[in-house]
């Protein structure tokens, strides 16, 4: 492939807040009830076990979440095909060139 096929397609992302936003809403759950859980096993004589539950929940959760919000990505990415442009001639050199306009002072 080289660079003018390249330049012949744009990279357009369509991705919005609200494509992602029932993702997060199930993450935050999941966090919440581990939580939960989390607090009723700080009761127990060993509250070792809710801290191992809260970490082993967001260590289990963390790819999952991943995966869907990649996922959600990759098909939001479009790849669209535009049209070459026309290429125009160029301007000779014999004609003199308009120089910018300058303060003085």
């Amino acid at each position: 492939m080289n660079k003018n096929n390249i330049q012949n397609y744009r990279f357009v992302c369509t991705l919005t807040f609200g494509d992602i936003y029932g993702q997060i809403i199930v993450w935050l759950i999941t966090i919440t009830i581990s939580l939960a859980s989390a607090l009723a096993l700080m009761g127990a004589k060993r509250p070792v076990y809710a801290l191992a539950t809260v970490g082993l929940v967001v260590l289990l959760s963390l790819p999952f979440l991943l995966f869907a919000f990649v996922t959600t990505l990759l098909n939001n990415i479009e790849l669209n095909a535009v049209e070459p442009k026309i290429q125009t001639e160029s301007i000779p050199n014999n004609i003199p060139q308009e120089n910018p306009i300058q303060a003085t002072s």
